[in-house]
């Protein structure tokens, strides 16, 4: 008996590695909003740091998080260093390109609690009264992101904060 219920564990365990064998070694999670503000109000709060504050959903989660700001004071150059708690983990953002108010690219690196190395990218585009803002985060998917992904995606584990943080940079911009 006890051999059976190991040989089930090992065809689950091989069934699950040859899934995330099958998945892709990327991802790529997007979410896009309307925001009644021109290009040029909005940018602002993405290309300084100092204005995540106000927006992103991340922000809030560790009141004792550590934050460091170096670098150029907001657009390219401009680095926002973090630590806190579990929820927050520890992370640094570097802003490698700022075509204000069009594009803003960011390389992401987190630290803790798991390591990866994203970029991220924000799209303004003007339309009428509005302005579409696009937020997409991309990055590799290691062994181990695979195997997690044959249970959730990344676009569910990380879509609603991005969804969050647009409805927030919504109501900040629209003030």
């Amino acid at each position: 008996m006890l051999k059976n219920f190991a040989l089930a564990v090992l065809a689950i365990l091989v069934i699950i590695v040859g899934i995330a064998m099958t998945k892709p070694d990327t991802y790529s999670v997007k979410r896009t909003i309307a925001i009644k503000a021109a290009p040029e109000k909005i940018a602002p709060l993405i290309t300084d740091f100092h204005q995540w504050a106000s927006w992103s959903p991340w922000e809030h989660l560790d009141p004792a998080m550590q934050r460091t700001f170096s670098g150029a004071p907001a657009g390219k150059g401009a680095i926002y260093e973090w630590k806190g708690n579990k929820d927050v983990g520890r992370g640094r953002m570097e802003i490698t390109d700022a075509t204000t108010p069009a594009s803003t690219k960011i390389d992401l690196l987190f630290m803790e609690p798991f390591e990866s190395h994203n970029t991220t990218e924000f799209v303004l585009v003007p339309q009428g009264a509005e302005t579409q803002v696009t937020w997409n985060m991309a990055g590799p998917m290691n062994f181990m992101a695979r195997i997690m992904s044959v249970f959730t995606s990344m676009d569910s584990m990380i879509g609603k904060d991005f969804e969050k943080g647009l409805a927030s940079m919504k109501a900040v911009a629209e003030k």
